[in-house]
């Protein structure tokens, strides 16, 4: 069995100064600026991943954190056979590598919840290996509601065991602070995390969730902006700039979030074009740009449509956006008759709530998300992506005449956030006046 490598003085060298074992220097010089890259989720890391792979063909950990990269562009074919191979080089490699590259193989195809009890028994073995981190998001993605819990009593062991100065560890503990809305620590995780590593795209996410949730305003676009300026081509550039017409909408900068969903978000972006879409409907504010309601039934109607609960989710969003109730009421049902709890038990009253806000009934849709409360969060995604779901009762509260329970329901936001004019919309006491007609 092998394990970590150490220097010259036996002291054991972090993942991403050990990744290519005794290969040549240029080689694992190639591997190290790869692996540092691809945990700051940074642009450069595709083509230094790319370029690791090709000098050093027989690495399996190269062609497996290359796949882990792009795995959503490829066929399941290639998908299997680009793993096979790299599997069996990292086999030669030795125990870890071999580890690593299975874990890549069960995220990839999307088997969160093994991949999550396979990274617990190798992080039992490899404490604090940074390239294994990259896998952690399988812990809020698997099907398994105690995973999470799990996921962050790990990331916390682990975290500890790097120490304060580790930047990956740090990062990764930020985000799972936001993510428990421990702000204050989120926000000081973050910042030291990106003190050590500028760099670190997981610290700046971090940070932007924790921003949001003390409603920063300008001051967290400003933030965005700047750190998005040194790399326009970053792993997470269309998502933090989502998070940056986010921040826009809490201050009633609509404009600035239309254009960022117009300019910045693709075409492929459906679900954060309707997250950006369905909180401006629900505030009384024009829309951006319009998805095509073809694309989302197509989407929809694809293998992969109802795959995972949160992808649909945000395909309903999207539907709710064009005022497609018809469409919204026929998911609903297929939802409710999904043998899969977080279908039918939370995703079908979510989206027939969605419906009869389409529709001009907000009274129903109160009464069934009221009826969710803390099932809501089985929906997927993380706090700032769920928190759509109040917004829309909070809006069919002060639709109703509900005004006292709306203003109870965002309290603590209208509180704790510098800026709420978002907040302070959703409880207007006139209509939503900009919702498309139900079609």
């Amino acid at each position: 069995m092998t394990g970590p490598a150490a220097d010259a003085t036996g002291t054991a060298l972090p993942a991403r100064e050990r990744v290519a074992g005794d290969r040549a220097v240029g080689d694992r010089a190639v591997g190290d600026r790869a692996v540092t890259e691809l945990l700051a989720l940074s642009g450069r890391a595709l083509p230094l991943l790319r370029a690791w792979a090709a000098s050093d063909p027989d690495c399996g950990l190269a062609r497996g954190l290359l796949v882990l990269a792009t795995c959503d562009g490829l066929g399941d074919v290639e998908l299997k056979d680009q793993l096979v191979i790299a599997h069996r080089d990292a086999r030669a490699a030795g125990e870890r590598q071999a580890s690593l590259v299975y874990g890549v193989y069960l995220f990839s195809h999307r088997q969160y919840g093994l991949t999550a009890d396979h990274l617990a028994a190798h992080f039992a073995r490899w404490p604090a290996d940074e390239t294994a981190g990259l896998m952690l998001g399988a812990f809020r993605s698997s099907p398994d509601t105690a995973h999470p819990a799990r996921g962050d009593a790990l990331i916390e062991e682990q975290a500890a065991c790097a120490g304060p100065d580790n930047w990956p560890w740090t990062s990764w503990l930020a985000a799972t602070r936001a993510e428990q809305g421990r702000v204050r620590e989120a926000r000081q995780l973050s910042e030291r995390a990106l003190a050590l590593y500028p760099r670190s795209g997981v610290a700046a996410h971090a940070l932007a969730h924790a921003e949001h949730e003390s409603g920063a305003g300008p001051a967290g676009v400003a933030f965005l902006d700047a750190w998005l300026a040194v790399d326009p081509g970053a792993a997470q550039s269309r998502h933090l700039n989502w998070h940056a017409a986010l921040q826009s909408i809490a201050c009633g900068d609509f404009p600035d979030a239309r254009r960022r969903a117009d300019t910045v978000l693709a075409h492929g972006d459906v679900g954060m074009r309707a997250a950006v879409n369905w909180r401006l409907l629900l505030a009384g504010q024009q829309p951006a740009g319009l998805s095509d309601p073809e694309h989302v039934r197509e989407l929809l109607a694809s293998p992969g449509g109802m795959a995972e609960v949160f992808h649909t989710f945000n395909l309903a969003l999207a539907l709710a956006v064009e005022a497609a109730t018809d469409d919204l009421r026929a998911l609903s049902r297929r939802a409710a008759a999904d043998p899969r709890p977080e279908f039918h038990e939370v995703l079908a009253p979510v989206v027939r709530a969605l419906a009869e806000v389409t529709a001009g009934r907000p009274r129903t849709a109160v009464e069934l998300l009221t009826g969710l409360g803390e099932r809501a969060g089985r929906i997927g995604g993380v706090r700032v992506e769920r928190e759509i779901i109040q917004d829309t009762l909070a809006r069919a509260l002060a639709d109703a005449g509900e005004h006292v329970r709306a203003a109870e329901l965002l309290h603590h936001r209208t509180t704790a956030r510098r800026h709420h004019t978002y907040e302070d919309l959703l409880l207007s006491t006139t209509p939503s006046a900009v919702m498309p007609a139900p079609r």
